[in-house]
């Protein structure tokens, strides 16, 4: 154990040189300091969207600089308990301080991946769209499946999610749906996700019991603010009305309230039926075909870069990047990093940070043995 305990303290203050490399330390700690002392000023809100562009800065760095000294802390604290219960012959202190040194040391991998993740973008919110594949109500069920999924896992991570439209299948399960994603680095850890899921299981829609592959789409977009200057011209729009679907009030159910916009150029098709009124949703829509078109910009930023990017192809066979094999055995494999699971429960209760730390690094070169066990 004590060969494991030096390795795992090794690989934490491996993580920690590299964070505070990545920060620049010393100079992350005057600009934290001088943005403290901004923000006390009594005149700071006087320019409101410079004042929330500094507040951002200064929580992100505050975040930052917080988990490097917890880090460094830590380890002092749980070596020290270490040699105390050894040397008073405490087994119980010795391995309550062996556990939370395992436990900082996934701490430590996260927050490596957390500096993975300086995109110009990643630290905004995102739009999550996720689509049925071909197979009627097998498929809906996966898509439902998978929007539980990231549900879940935004909460874990304390993210705000927001329905913002959603068309139920004919039996069970969604044909399609469009969540909000609110929360820190939402799109940075997300756009990986991007692609298709397959699932294989024994159908329980089929009375015969008989094993079912269903296909279902996740693409992820980020939400973009005003700084970014993206141009629509009216001209390239087709707007359509109609009526919200699903559980909802009087007034969402009997009027045209919803709204879908179809961008010609681009073929780009957003919908929001969540407010009752048509202008707010009119507005929503309008936020996610600049984010949908922002992330298209991107995306031909990467390809020109040969970087790696997720691209858009059939919902099927041959086009997944992860499987989620319930029967005949239990296995969740991404298709891109070879990261495997043999719980898929926990995996769709939420748990797929494996995932994408794995395929975060490797969008950077990183070695996958960092972030996954």
């Amino acid at each position: 154990m004590r060969m494991e305990i030096e390795k795992t303290v090794a690989e934490i203050q491996q993580v920690l040189t590299l964070l505070r490399r990545h920060l620049d330390w010393d100079t992350a700690q005057l600009r934290l300091d001088a943005l403290n002392a901004q923000t006390e000023s009594p005149d700071f809100w006087n320019d409101a969207e410079k004042a929330r562009a500094a507040m951002r800065e200064r929580d992100e760095l505050d975040m930052a600089v917080k988990a490097v000294r917890s880090f460094e802390t830590g380890i002092d604290d749980n070596l020290e308990l270490i040699e105390l219960g050894e040397a008073d012959g405490d087994a119980e202190i010795v391995k309550a301080a062996e556990d939370a040194l395992f436990e900082l040391r996934d701490q430590a991998r996260s927050q490596q991946i957390e500096t993975l993740l300086s995109g110009e973008v990643d630290a905004n919110d995102c739009y999550v769209e996720i689509h049925s594949g071909a197979g009627g109500t097998e498929s809906q069920d996966w898509a439902n499946m998978l929007l539980r999924m990231y549900t879940r896992w935004a909460e874990r991570r304390k993210m705000k999610v927001e329905v913002l439209e959603m068309h139920d299948g004919e039996e069970a399960g969604i044909k399609s749906a469009t969540i909000k994603v609110s929360g820190h680095n939402a799109y940075g850890w997300l756009k990986t996700e991007s692609g298709v899921h397959r699932l294989v299981r024994i159908s329980p829609y089929d009375s015969a019991a008989r094993r079912h592959t269903s296909f279902s789409s996740c693409w992820v977009y980020p939400v973009v603010d005003d700084s970014i200057d993206i141009e629509i011209r009216d001209a390239d729009l087709k707007v359509d009305t109609y009526r919200a679907s699903g559980a909802g009030g009087q007034h969402v159910n009997t009027t045209d309230s919803a709204i879908r916009i179809t961008h010609v150029p681009s073929g780009i098709i957003v919908a929001c039926q969540q407010e009752r009124s048509q202008h707010k949703n009119r507005a929503t829509a309008m936020a996610m075909l600049k984010s949908r078109l922002y992330e298209a910009e991107l995306q031909k930023r990467e390809e020109a870069a040969n970087a790696q990017a997720a691209s858009k192809t059939d919902i099927g066979w041959g086009h997944q990047i992860r499987s989620y094999v319930l029967q005949p055995y239990q296995m969740v494999k991404d298709l891109r990093t070879g990261i495997e699971s043999s719980q898929p429960a926990a995996v769709l209760d939420g748990d797929v940070d494996q995932f994408m730390q794995a395929a975060l690094a490797q969008r950077v070169g990183v070695a996958t043995d960092v972030v996954s066990e």
